[in-house]
């Protein structure tokens, strides 16, 4: 006899749900897979949302809390849809005491956004980091995933506005 699982439908029609069906039918539907599945969802939809981390946590047996936890815990996911271009400030313990503050602060009064927003152009998104590991250049930023480092306020907005 063999036991046919019931499987969840995709939260929508979009064709990008059949590429995350594919990632979570390779790891078996194994709950073990949670972070390859967000990383499969965001990369297809550029965030994760509601019906998103909905889907994925009825299709691995998981409940909700537990993919909402991994979803905020990690930096690099995102509940909300993200700007064309990044920005994250780190902001662990080496960077700010050498001035991220000054860097977040320098960014809000410039493009209007706080940490965790994105510019109503949608071209900017602000993101910070408890630490990306480059606490020898402190203060550091990434910009569309290039670190950067030793910035005053004045290099970064400069690198900012460059690449917006």
């Amino acid at each position: 006899m063999t036991l046919t699982v019931q499987r969840p439908k995709p939260p929508s029609e979009d064709k990008r749900w059949k590429m995350i069906d594919v990632a979570m039918r390779r790891q078996g539907y194994s709950p073990h897979a949670l972070i390859e599945v967000l990383h499969a969802v965001q990369n297809a939809f550029g965030y994760l949302d509601d019906d998103s981390m909905t889907y994925v946590a009825e299709s691995l047996g998981l409940p909700l809390s537990k993919v909402y936890g991994v979803a905020t815990f990690y930096h690099l996911f995102a509940l909300k849809p993200q700007g064309e271009h990044t920005c994250v400030v780190c902001t662990g313990t080496a960077c700010y005491i050498k001035g991220a503050g000054d860097l977040v602060d320098g960014i809000k009064q410039r493009f209007g956004v706080r940490l965790g927003e994105t510019t109503e152009d949608k071209k900017l998104s602000i993101l910070s980091a408890r630490c990306i590991g480059a606490c020898s250049i402190a203060p550091a930023a990434v910009i569309d995933g290039k670190v950067h480092g030793h910035l005053s306020v004045d290099e970064l907005l400069a690198r900012i506005e460059k690449v917006v």
